[in-house]
């Protein structure tokens, strides 16, 4: 092991051995380097292996951790307990769970696990799931384990209505159960271990006597019980060092305490606190705006990021009119850096809430990129949109047995798994659709769920008739209404039923665009259409394609190009977080992650107005744009920034090159309203186009209007880039004819070919 190989921040980090230490490492800035240098650093010193912790958050990090240590030490490297938290404490409980009463032999209870167990407790207390979900109940119990509540003390520090009164009683009845089946949940791994230590000195001193050095990474991200963990180990020895990143603390609504990180200096007052600021993977133009716009929260330990990388590109930002044009700017944007050298797999678009994903997906579809959607399912695979389509493809196609199984008991309607089995063996006996056999009802159902068949047999009747004499928007709204498929999560209080909500929304909103933009549009059509989308899985099988993520999914990870798209108040910031401080800090903490993953090139969008849930908002851009200095634009795109920002009073501070200068921008704006109304598609009151590179003028009625006609053709040549009012940027492909005749084909990124009229076409030429 050599330390000359580490820079000096990361030496020091490596050498402070004795005592708390708190590491706080900057994005990229290359922390694991540094904290595995710092556990082989104990091991040459000769602390014995076996008394080195060191906990992570994911099994994978905890595998390459522990690979690292052992390529610096050799054999002995095993010897160091690298894990999880959870894994650590599944170890110690394996050990010494029976003086909690339960045997070594118990089970580790999953979410399904835990789901049933709930239900169950709900249909014995004869609770309706629908007036209080069990997805709920296990997120209540979840976040009272987080902050080590049992049943009565979390009911004393609740609103205690009649809502508490019946979660509480669940949550003691799940206890119970739990311990009688001799098993436990994810949560009750580490707060049982916290009662076994505290309940049993003999155990806690054997474990603090074990432990000499304990390390925690992405300490930012510990919740309470967590923490609680690691002080109990450690008041011992006090050797603990922990490594994060308050900048990047974006889990607060899992459970994860900002001031685990911030106040570590007050539970430890000799703290040696380390600044890792040189950053190795972004250039210097990127990193200063992460600084700028980062350095506007209150709640956060100073430091600055830098980088040796030279300056790079000026970041692009771009106003589209609406979220089409910003799909179909980010497409060609992504054709034209793959012309120049680029790979598919070099990109990323980041989005705040999955629902954005949905016309990126489809522009993507259409300008042929190929695409995978990490780490969440893509709109169209999504169960509550799945559910809708498998309802329409019914009653298109009613001899489609596979879609009439999904949704036959979706929502709950009492056909049960036999009574399906009755259903298809019946149907199949006398040779036809399972769908026919909600019509002719076998006698040997007994009369409950006949009832319940024939119910709803009348309503896919229903259904089938209202569509004949009804537009396909309006059909899919009904449907969703009439079978209750939106009912069933408007009554579920959790989070992620609204997010179920918000997607059914999403989707009647991509119907009736589509509705909209298809003359004669039928619902076979769309469901094709869909098809055509859907189908595209199979191209997720090569590693040259575009990741499209949540920019929570994206921490941790790192691309040569970004695209951060929906950068708009009530967007990126959430709804939720304006009216709210300390959300409203987590979402700028977020916006610090979206801007340091990118390495070469970033690329940040907004629209004057979008349509999502179904909803058309118009959204003033987000503060966060407004809060990067343009000095770090490309200068094509200033003027257009600015305007879009009216009122904007910018300050500049010194830029960041080799070393990062601690001033910083003050807010560059000032948001009253989060909602405005804004000019629609980008042109402004007098005429002139905003956000559109390379457009001074704007729109006129032809861009030819006043060239002689036996000048129109020289106006435009092949591979010349333009602008369409509609259909946002292209290139020419072919000029055909001449004067008043000429004819220009222009191919578009989200909308292909297209041929105009050159005389009265509403294009301009722009610069790429």
């Amino acid at each position: 092991m050599n330390l000359d190989a580490l820079n000096p921040q990361q030496r020091k980090a490596a050498e402070a051995l004795e005592g708390p230490v708190l590491i706080l490492a900057g994005a990229g800035s290359g922390k694991t380097r540094a904290l595995t240098y710092r556990v082989a650093h104990l091991v040459e010193r000769g602390v014995a292996p076996y008394r080195i912790l060191a906990i992570t958050f994911t099994n994978k990090a905890a595998k390459e951790m522990k690979e690292r240590i052992t390529a610096l030490v050799g054999e002995q490297g095993e010897d160091v307990w690298v894990s999880t938290f959870h894994a650590m404490c599944a170890k110690i409980l394996r050990k010494d769970i029976d003086k909690l009463g339960y045997t070594r032999s118990f089970t580790i209870y999953d979410d399904d696990d835990q789901m049933s167990v709930i239900k169950e407790l709900l249909k014995q207390s004869n609770i309706d799931e629908k007036a209080l979900s069990p997805r709920e109940i296990k997120g209540k119990i979840s976040d009272a384990k987080n902050t080590l509540l049992a049943p009565d003390e979390w009911f004393s520090a609740s609103a205690k209505d009649f809502r508490c009164q019946q979660i509480h009683d669940i949550y003691h009845q799940y206890e119970l159960r739990l311990r009688n089946a001799n098993a436990l949940d994810f949560d009750d791994l580490i707060m049982r271990t916290l009662e076994l230590l505290a309940d049993h000195p003999p155990v806690l001193e054997g474990y603090r006597d074990r432990f000499q050095y304990v390390h925690v990474d992405e300490y930012q991200d510990t919740n309470f019980a967590q923490y609680s963990l690691v002080k109990l180990l450690t008041q011992k020895s006090r050797n603990l060092c922990v490594v994060g990143d308050d900048d990047q603390s974006i889990y607060g609504w899992r459970g994860a305490d900002i001031r685990n990180i911030l106040d570590f200096e007050k539970d430890f007052p000799d703290t040696t606190v380390i600044k890792l600021e040189q950053n190795y993977r972004s250039t210097a133009n990127i990193l200063d705006a992460a600084n700028q716009v980062i350095a506007h929260n209150e709640g956060r330990k100073e430091k600055v990021l830098w980088t040796e990388l030279p300056a790079g590109n000026p970041i692009k930002i771009f106003c589209a009119g609406d979220e089409r044009d910003e799909a179909a700017w980010i497409c060609d944007r992504m054709q034209q850096l793959r012309i120049s050298g680029s790979s598919y797999g070099d990109m990323a678009v980041l989005y705040r809430t999955n629902a954005q994903s949905r016309v990126l997906e489809e522009m993507l579809t259409r300008a042929g990129i190929p695409y995978k959607v990490y780490g969440g399912l893509r709109f169209y695979d999504r169960k509550e949109v799945k559910d809708i389509i498998a309802y329409l493809r019914c009653i298109v196609n009613p001899s489609d047995d596979v879609s009439l199984r999904r949704i036959i008991n979706q929502p709950k309607r009492s056909i049960g798994d036999s009574t399906i089995s009755e259903l298809s063996r019946y149907a199949q006996e006398k040779e036809m659709p399972l769908y026919s056999a909600l019509m002719d009802v076998p006698e040997a159902l007994s009369a409950r769920p006949r009832k319940c068949v024939r119910e709803f047999g009348e309503l896919m009747n229903e259904l089938v008739m209202s569509r004949e004499d009804m537009g396909i928007t309006d059909f899919v709204k009904l449907l969703i209404e009439k079978t209750g498929l939106r009912l069933q999560y408007e009554r579920d209080l959790s989070d992620e039923a609204k997010a179920r909500v918000e997607n059914m929304d999403e989707f009647v909103g991509a119907v009736a665009e589509y509705e909209k933009a298809t003359e004669n549009a039928s619902l076979e059509d769309y469901l094709e259409n869909v098809a055509l989308i859907t189908d595209l899985d199979n191209q997720e099988n090569s590693a040259q394609y575009v990741t499209l993520m949540t920019v929570h999914s994206a921490k941790g990870l790192e691309f040569p190009i970004v695209f951060v798209a929906g950068l708009e108040e009530g967007v990126f910031p959430s709804g939720r977080s304006l009216t709210d401080d300390k959300k409203l800090e987590e979402e700028r903490r977020l916006c610090y992650v979206a801007i340091t993953r990118a390495m070469r090139r970033l690329y940040l969008s907004y629209a004057a107005q979008r349509m999502l849930y179904n909803q058309l908002n118009y959204n003033a851009p987000s503060r966060f744009v407004g809060e990067i200095p343009s000095r770090l634009l490309d200068d094509e795109w200033i003027s257009k920034r600015e305007k879009s920002f009216p009122g904007a009073i910018e300050a500049y501070s010194h830029p960041v090159t080799k070393r990062a200068s601690k001033q910083h921008d003050p807010s560059p704006m000032a948001f009253g309203v989060p909602k405005v109304v804004m000019p629609r598609r980008g042109i402004g009151a007098n005429g002139n186009a905003l956000g559109i590179p390379g457009v001074q003028k704007g729109f006129t009625p032809s861009a030819a209007a006043s060239v002689p006609p036996n000048a129109v053709a020289a106006l435009f040549k092949a591979g010349d880039r333009v602008m369409h009012k509609k259909f946002g940027e292209g290139n020419v492909t072919e000029i055909r004819g001449s004067g008043s005749d000429a004819r220009i084909v222009i191919s578009f990124a989200a909308y292909g070919m297209k041929e105009f009229s050159l005389s009265i076409a509403p294009i301009v030429k722009v610069s790429v």
